[in-house]
């Protein structure tokens, strides 16, 4: 690990979903339980449709995966998998990945700690009630709260807490866009849902490598 980046920053955003935990398995039966509320939607919503479009904001996520329905049935939709999806999440939450709690707690020493997510709002806080963790971190932001991208979003959280030299953290290509519209240097996570082929300023292959890095 190059130990440079060690004293560099003053605080690291974390993205949620492939960063930190790894919820698509019950987000998968919680939309296929929507899906079938509904008469007219025939098809099957699997883990890995849900690990396809990880990480795209919440409406474009309903765009991308049914094209084909009306303004209002996607609506429906969209409503209905939000709530069985929080549902489910509140009672078995999602797999934290290894070296989650250790690590947040060597990083808080050092470094403000924030998520930004394109999650709908009360996700955070569900990872929050599951991991118990979030004593952790300073802040939070996601698209739900104001539905404005996730670039926008990590800005807010630099200029709200007045960061002067932030990274960010993340596992798609979309992270590490968002984050360099931003300004923010990125740290990619290779054992997440996406690939970074260069730019990074680092990367990981799991969540402890954290803790030599920075």
């Amino acid at each position: 690990m190059n130990s440079s980046l060690k004293n560099k920053f003053d605080g690291i955003i974390f993205d949620l979903d492939g960063t930190l935990w790894d919820s698509t398995g019950n987000v998968a039966k919680a939309w296929q339980a929507a899906l079938g509320s509904v008469d007219y939607i025939q098809e099957e919503m699997t883990q890995e449709r849900v690990r396809s479009i990880t990480g795209m904001t919440y409406d474009s996520i309903f765009d991308k995966l049914f094209p084909n329905l009306t303004t209002e049935q996607r609506a429906e939709v969209q409503s209905l998998c939000a709530r069985h999806e929080l549902e489910i999440l509140h009672e078995k939450g999602g797999e934290l990945y290894p070296g989650l709690d250790e690590t947040l707690a060597y990083l808080s020493k050092n470094y403000k700690l924030f998520i930004v997510s394109n999650c709908q709002s009360g996700y955070i806080e569900v990872f929050f009630k599951i991991s118990r963790m979030e004593h952790y971190f300073a802040g939070h932001q996601c698209f739900g709260t104001k539905g404005q991208p996730k670039a926008e979003n990590i800005k807010d959280i630099v200029n709200d807490h007045n960061l002067t030299s932030p990274v960010y953290i993340g596992d798609t290509m979309g992270d590490y866009s968002s984050a360099t519209t931003a300004g923010v240097p990125f740290i990619f996570c290779d054992y997440g849902f996406g690939k970074v082929e260069g730019g990074q300023i680092a990367t990981i292959s799991n969540f402890g490598e954290l803790t030599d890095l920075l």
